[in-house]
């Protein structure tokens, strides 16, 4: 089994030293282990290729460089078992006008996971894709994982009409315990643009859920692993004070706008009119910390009127303007500022249909959906002043200085996770060995039992039930401790030296 890089050059280098640096800064130590994945992930890229797998020709051809280093696997285990990876991007790689390109609704997580698994060399896959980031989980056939990539790579740029060499200066590509790490930390929220959010964990579910249903993309590795991940990210929510005080990106748009508003539109939060595309769950949020800070005015607008009524319901006591998505230019001509976050996938908001409603209006657009919902040309409109997800980086650095504690009691929880993970991934290498192992002792049991045959004839049946019984029994037992042996050991290194003795003594 191997671990595997892109060739993502020096660009993704020098924005991966920049993000350590800044997180160091507002971090210190638990910054710089929060980037410690993109980190290593740099300087994989710069090393040296060891090794080429059979379609390193055809990866250089496409723009891809694939880099190759050994690890210490034993080959059983990854012949059996394959090697876990993690493809994608997120909102340390890529602005959001990459992001959008690779989003997938998640109505088609489905069908894009197990489109997948028919790539070459791909055994079993998932997708989440959210806001910040697009990642697909995958399982490659034993040491066939740069070859795997290759092909996702290749699927990905098809899909999303991104060529692969641009493709390869954002995505981040990571292998084994580094993808592994990675899963549990974006599950846990110690990822994401804010740390400690909890709408990842529920999305990490949804990918859970999604990738196990009967015609979904994941297999035995990614079943457990997906399923840890969640148990893991509930464990750091309930046994640590990460999520306590966090901020979410609902909350951090909002004091985005509560920054900007007295410059952009000349008034203070409190007296803006606000309208709001969408109303899920996100808008939900956004509703909340609004009315916190005693907004009078709320306008949402929304296609379908039974989320709009439900919304309603969750706020008894402030009266929201509800309309229809044919009252959506209206709404924003009257209001000082506009939150996007709607499922569109593509602007609803641009220049051409903006520029007349306005007409010299002063104007904030906060969109926080991805795909974007509001284009880049509205910043050609006079007055009008728009701000996306990547904006809100600098807002959510002035909320995370004190959670550099939390952050590593979060990961010391993850750290036990990995481990549970890692000792039930690696002994499936042994089931091989532990299957011939109970074959063998079956086929001397067997043997044995036949060259007695002729003086065990005149037993009864039940007689011979309990002959089979006894047999039976003391074989078990006799393999027991061996099989424990196997399973119970957590060392590599370990277990394959035991898998050979077992395979010479026994003549496996």
């Amino acid at each position: 089994m191997s671990a595997f890089v892109s060739g993502a050059g020096h660009a993704v280098h020098a924005r991966v030293q920049a993000a350590a640096v800044a997180a160091s800064q507002r971090h210190g130590v638990a910054g710089q282990r929060a980037v410690a994945s993109s980190a290593s992930r740099a300087r994989m890229c710069m090393q040296k290729v060891e090794q080429e797998k059979p379609d390193a020709s055809a990866a250089a051809a496409n723009g891809v460089k694939v880099t190759v280093e050994k690890v210490k696997v034993s080959q059983s285990s990854a012949a059996t078992t394959g090697c876990v990876v993690a493809v994608g991007l997120s909102h340390h790689t890529a602005t959001v006008s990459v992001r959008e390109k690779l989003s997938i609704p998640e109505a088609e997580w489905l069908e894009v996971g197990a489109e997948m698994c028919t790539l070459p060399f791909v055994k079993e896959a998932a997708v989440l894709s959210t806001c910040n980031r697009f990642e697909v989980y995958l399982v490659a056939e034993g040491d066939m994982a740069p070859a795997a990539i290759l092909h996702v790579c290749k699927f990905l740029s098809k899909r999303s009409g991104v060529p692969v060499r641009e493709l390869r200066e954002y995505l981040f590509m990571l292998s084994a315990e580094e993808a592994i790490w990675h899963l549990l930390r974006v599950s846990a929220g110690l990822d994401s643009l804010v740390i400690g959010e909890g709408q990842i964990l529920a999305q990490v579910k949804k990918c859970y859920q999604i990738a196990t249903e009967k015609k979904g993309g994941a297999g035995k590795v990614l079943n457990k692993l997906l399923n840890i991940a969640v148990s893991a990210g509930k464990r750091v929510r309930s046994e640590t004070q990460i999520a306590k005080g966090a901020v979410s990106i609902s909350s951090a748009a909002v004091e985005l706008a509560e920054l900007k508003c007295d410059g952009d539109v000349l008034k203070m939060i409190q007296d803006c009119r606000i309208c709001i595309l969408g109303a899920g769950k996100m808008s939900r949020l956004l509703v909340q910390h609004l009315t916190s800070r005693n907004v009078q005015h709320i306008a949402v607008v929304n296609r379908s009127r039974e989320r709009m009524d439900e919304l309603q319901k969750m706020f008894p006591d402030f009266e929201l303007e509800l309309l229809g998505m044919e009252s959506m230019l209206d709404a924003v001509s009257k209001a000082d500022i506009t939150f996007a976050s709607t499922g569109a996938e593509e602007p609803i908001l641009f220049e051409d249909n903006l520029r007349p409603v306005l007409d010299g209006n002063r104007a904030m657009l906060i969109d926080i959906s991805v795909p974007r919902n509001v284009a880049e040309d509205v910043g050609n409109i006079d007055g009008v002043n728009a701000y996306n997800v990547d904006d809100l980086k600098a807002v959510v650095a002035r909320n995370q200085s004190r959670r550099r504690r939390l952050l590593l009691e979060a990961e010391k929880l993850l750290e036990q996770e990995r481990a549970d993970f890692n000792n039930w991934h690696h002994s499936l290498g042994s089931v091989p060995t532990i299957t011939k192992l109970q074959e063998r002792a079956e086929t001397i049991r067997q043997e044995e039992l036949d060259k007695m045959s002729g003086k065990l004839s005149a037993l009864t049946d039940a007689e011979r039930a309990a002959v089979e019984k006894l047999t039976r029994g003391i074989v078990s037992k006799m393999i027991h401790g061996p099989m424990a042996q196997l399973r119970g050991t957590q060392d590599v290194e370990e277990r394959a030296n035991l898998l050979r003795s077992l395979e010479s003594m026994f003549s496996l």
